[in-house]
């Protein structure tokens, strides 16, 4: 199966003509598109000037301009370029990615006098806090954990177990926080 635009959109297919075979973009009104089995295709230039966008599409637009600020500052950062050596992906596709996914909060465990978090990320998950609440919501305590092992990140209370609730934040590099509530 050949891949290109629909049927409807194609005006040409170029054939033999050395000069414009393997073109690619925008020329004089014409959109000259090399396809990945080598055929190159010539069409009209789109008109979108009637195109009306949603508030979902425009809020969706807007995001990636953002990740796109985010990427283009952070693809020369060393965490991102060892991540992606030896993958056929650039430090900017990881940081792009890292700025659309939060951390995910797998476990919270309270063991020993210490509460335990597992939480991981895409590329890696920067700081850990921990917050006890009472029955009423008030904050008993409240502290930032320190990695222990992997995914594990660890906190030392002097609360024992009580009615309230134990809330877990975690971020990411791309500044993303994500935060489970677990009972006491």
């Amino acid at each position: 199966m050949v891949e290109g635009p629909p049927k409807e959109d194609r005006m040409a297919k170029v054939k033999t003509n050395v000069i414009v075979r393997g073109l690619s973009g925008k020329l004089g009104g014409l959109v000259f598109q090399h396809m990945r089995d080598g055929n190159t295709y010539v069409r009209k230039e789109p008109d979108f000037s009637r195109r009306k966008f949603s508030e979902g599409q425009t809020t969706h637009q807007n995001r990636f301009k953002e990740a796109i600020a985010y990427a283009n500052e952070a693809k020369t950062w060393p965490v991102y370029i060892e991540i992606a050596k030896g993958t056929g992906k650039s430090a900017y596709n990881f940081a792009l990615s890292d700025w659309f996914k939060a951390p995910v909060i797998h476990s919270i465990e309270r063991k020993d006098g210490r509460i335990r978090v597992e939480a991981s990320d895409n590329v890696m998950v920067t700081k850990v806090q921990v917050t006890i609440l009472d029955g009423e919501g008030k904050i008993i305590e409240k502290g930032d954990a320190v990695n222990a092992d992997g995914n594990w990140w660890e906190v030392v209370t002097s609360v024992a177990s009580a009615d309230g609730k134990v809330v877990a934040e975690a971020w990411d590099l791309a500044g993303n926080v994500v935060n489970v509530e677990r009972a006491n």
